[in-house]
């Protein structure tokens, strides 16, 4: 049985790293001479991950506000990497695609990624990783249940 502190110190790890690596991610993508702030970066691999989605699924992937999202949208359609299309579903609302342009701006955006993810995962073999990867997601899905349980209860 896990003790509380062993819980508080799991709970602290995640956090820590999880911040950790958003400021390594966000010191890399400043300093890589991309054109594009770490926030427009994440807008685009998010639009690479799902393209196609509207905005809001966009903005909650991330985890922003949509008015946050909308500006780095705005900033990535206006260097003709992303294009806002009619949503064949609803009216209201524009669904987001990549452009044939973004390609290589991407593979580059990525390159960055990898090398964060690389000097995380420095010392840790692929079993570890494989392992570690299916333990995330399992906590991913218990705190989805849970975010949902809440969300019944109110």
């Amino acid at each position: 049985m896990t003790t509380s502190i062993e819980k508080e110190s799991l709970a602290f790890l995640l956090n820590s790293s999880t911040r950790f690596l958003n400021s390594v991610f966000e010191r890399r993508i400043s300093e890589a001479g991309l054109g594009l702030t770490p926030g427009e970066a994440r807008a685009l691999l998010t639009v690479a991950a799902i393209d196609g989605s509207k905005q809001a699924d966009i903005a909650g992937r991330i985890g922003l506000e949509p008015m946050t999202v909308c500006t780095y949208l705005d900033k990535l359609e206006s260097l003709g990497l992303v294009e806002r299309r009619p949503n064949p579903d609803d009216r209201r609302s524009k669904c987001i695609f990549l452009t044939d342009a973004s390609s290589d701006l991407l593979i580059a955006v990525r390159r960055e990624v990898d090398s964060v993810i690389g000097q995380a995962t420095e010392g840790c073999s692929e079993a570890d990783l494989s392992r570690f990867y299916e333990m995330l997601k399992l906590l991913q899905r218990n705190l989805q249940a849970a975010a949902s349980d809440r969300c019944r209860q109110t």
